[in-house]
């Protein structure tokens, strides 16, 4: 049954689940790998990734960023598109589903920015985009976001589509703020605090569901940092709205507290947010509100993470290597079940973009299969990362429960945290509907 730990066999074919049951069950195979009473889950499926490359590969590329992901458990990653050049076109998405055809250890799907032309939102679409996303709090891609009618016009013409991905912060808001500060001189940790306010993250969630409910669009809300946005997201709901969300393991497990003792390594959009925060972001969680947990990687240099200017600090943490442990640690604590991990970072991801064949283990389903030891006890040391970007707000932190092995359409990519198959062996994930 869904959802139930069994003591049971997997038989592989053509990489494909060809059939779970009792061991007497079980085909006669080329190949058996005794797993010695260790748990498999569905391959994890992290909707909110960046893989950098192209004109920022020196920051990650797309098979050092599936590694990381390999390493890290997790078996689809959805790239986004703030990438140099911005994916914002046909042209822009095929090159990279080319690019990353040769270079991917995982299965990879895309995000666009919305185009210049609403008109050119279905070429997107066919070309395979598993959803548009929207920068609220920046200028990026074709779409002026500061113009309702534009983003009206857009959102109408996605509709149903695809899902369209917000990150929701108000640039006016953190405009006039950093503005001022700067204009104070201010350059320090705390003018970046300031400068992102909760009020910008709820204005905009206000303003972004009105336009969805207005066009009938499915709106994912990414890693949402605040308790009042829960609470929107759910009258949204109430009312009838398509509405997802997700949040990130640094949103639920750290501080502003933190972000001040840590300091620019932990510099990230939206910043973390007051500990009532953390409290609500579970409870939205355990209420099901929330329902993806999403690393939300953004991979940079050492270089880059440190400034005595706050605005020079690029903003983002990488994560596809600690939210497995990080959430199987909860697991460990009882605050999260396998069952509900599960849901957040498998089934859930693949209904919301509608990822077919992942996201379950069950016969004729793709077999993206991940092995996890709940008792394997240790500390999270950036240094090891497979991703370029080697720091993290969670050096030193102790876990317990790890990936041991990955497996992609049934071929091994991972074992016990060494990368064993070859760069393209991973799939490139195409959508392609228009309703």
């Amino acid at each position: 049954m869904d959802g139930d730990l069994l003591d049971c066999c997997i038989a592989i074919e053509n990489g494909k689940i060809f059939k779970v049951g009792r061991e007497a069950q079980m085909p006669s195979a080329d190949m058996v790998i005794d797993l010695n009473g260790l748990i498999v889950l569905p391959g994890l499926i992290d909707a909110h990734v960046h893989l950098r490359d192209e004109g920022k590969s020196y920051k990650e590329d797309f098979y050092s960023g599936t590694a990381a992901a390999a390493a890290g458990g997790i078996t689809t990653v959805i790239d986004m598109p703030n990438n140099q050049p911005v994916t914002m076109s046909a042209e822009t998405l095929r090159k990279r589903m080319q690019m990353a055809e040769r270079r991917a250890l995982v299965n990879v799907g895309f995000y666009s920015e919305f185009p210049r032309k609403s008109s050119e939102i279905d070429e997107i679409i066919l070309e395979g985009a598993i959803g548009f996303k929207l920068f609220m709090n920046t200028q990026m891609g074709g779409l002026n976001v500061d113009d309702d009618y534009a983003v009206i016009e857009a959102f109408r013409h996605v509709a149903s589509k695809v899902p369209i991905a917000v990150h929701a912060e108000d640039k006016q808001i953190i405009a006039a703020i950093e503005g001022s500060l700067k204009g104070q001189g201010r350059c320090d940790l705390e003018a970046f605090i300031q400068a992102h306010p909760e009020e910008a993250e709820i204005k905009a969630v206000k303003r972004i569901i009105a336009i969805a409910k207005e066009t009938g669009s499915h709106l994912h809300l990414c890693h949402v940092s605040t308790g009042a946005t829960i609470e929107l997201i759910s009258e949204a709901r109430s009312r009838g709205q398509k509405i997802s969300c997700e949040v990130t393991p640094h949103h639920i497990l750290l501080s502003v507290e933190d972000l001040r003792r840590i300091g620019s390594f932990a510099v990230t959009l939206p910043p973390l947010r007051d500990k009532c925060h953390i409290l609500l972001l579970w409870k939205g969680i355990r209420e099901g509100i929330v329902d993806i947990i999403a690393s939300d990687h953004a991979p940079h240099t050492l270089m880059e993470k440190q400034s005595s200017n706050i605005w020079y600090v690029k903003a983002g943490i990488p994560g596809l290597e600690t939210m497995l442990p990080l959430m199987l640690t909860e697991v460990n604590n009882g605050r999260l079940s396998i069952r509900e991990l599960v849901k957040l970072m498998a089934e859930n991801p693949a209904k919301i973009f509608g990822l077919r064949s992942i996201g379950y283990i069950r016969e004729g389903m793709n077999a993206d299969l991940v092995v996890v030891d709940l008792k394997s006890e240790g500390k999270i040391d950036s240094s090891k990362f497979k991703s370029k970007a080697r720091f993290s707000p969670f050096d030193g932190w102790e876990v317990k429960g790890k990936p041991v092995k990955t497996f992609v359409s049934g071929k091994l990519v991972m074992d016990n945290g060494e990368i064993v198959a070859e760069a393209g062996c991973g799939r490139i994930i195409r959508k392609r509907r228009l309703e």
